[in-house]
């Protein structure tokens, strides 16, 4: 599905590159309808590569987007914010992909009027294969929340969640990967104390991590019925 409208990026490191990129690939979203703002020229060049126009401030880029997607670290936050008040419009939309950033925090600093979606996204998005999760404000509209669905579920997959919940998201797919990571760090160091090559262990290790994340999604079984299938 299309995304409507001009979508905005403050912030242009690795998880907003991969989504945008993702979003342009994938032709739901046009380069020349996404605009950047980054304090680093290098990134203002990198997004300028894919035909991305680079706003000259935080308020000028609010002022260009009908969606502002907040990709900045959450210790900057609050600088960020006041910057890009004076663009802001009752029309604007606010992503926020920041850990720890409330909705209401966003509100008190935007104004209560503001919708606000927040979100956690993980690391596997930037190989498309991402997961997120999403809160929105009590006075998001359902384009709002189309529109989070839309951007996120082109890099992997995207489930709405009450924002109490969002500090279980962070522990199981925020931080998750890095479960899954030490799992393999593990497995590997085990396989190459019985034989086997590092990189022969780490193919067979990866790919394992991918079947069976494959298997469990497509399959409708649960992880209990698979992991008995196997023992």
């Amino acid at each position: 599905m299309a995304l409507e409208g001009t979508l905005g990026f403050l912030g242009f490191g690795n998880m907003g590159g991969a989504i945008l990129r993702g979003l342009i690939q994938s032709g739901t979203l046009p380069a020349e309808r996404a605009v950047v703002f980054d304090i680093e020229e290098g990134k203002c060049a990198a997004a300028r590569d894919l035909g991305v126009a680079v706003a000259e401030s935080e308020a000028d880029l609010a002022r260009r987007s009908d969606i502002v997607l907040l990709a900045v670290k959450p210790q900057t936050m609050n600088e960020a914010l006041g910057n890009l008040k004076p663009g802001f419009t009752e029309k604007t939309l606010v992503i926020s992909i920041a850990a720890g950033v409330s909705i209401a925090y966003l509100r008190e600093r935007l104004g209560p009027q503001v919708r606000a979606i927040r979100v956690m996204p993980n690391t596997p998005a930037m190989v498309g294969a991402g997961a997120a999760a999403f809160a929105a404000s009590d006075n998001a509209a359902d384009t709002d929340r189309q529109a989070a669905q839309t951007i996120f579920g082109t890099i992997g997959i995207a489930v709405e969640a009450p924002e109490a919940a969002m500090d279980a998201v962070t522990a199981l797919s925020g931080s998750g990967p890095a479960y899954f990571f030490y799992m393999v760090e593990c497995l590997v160091r085990a396989a190459v104390r019985e034989g086997l090559t590092e990189d022969q262990a780490t193919r067979l290790a990866a790919q394992t991590a991918l079947g069976a994340g494959r298997l469990l999604s497509e399959s409708g079984e649960s992880a209990a019925v698979l992991r008995e299938r196997v023992t």
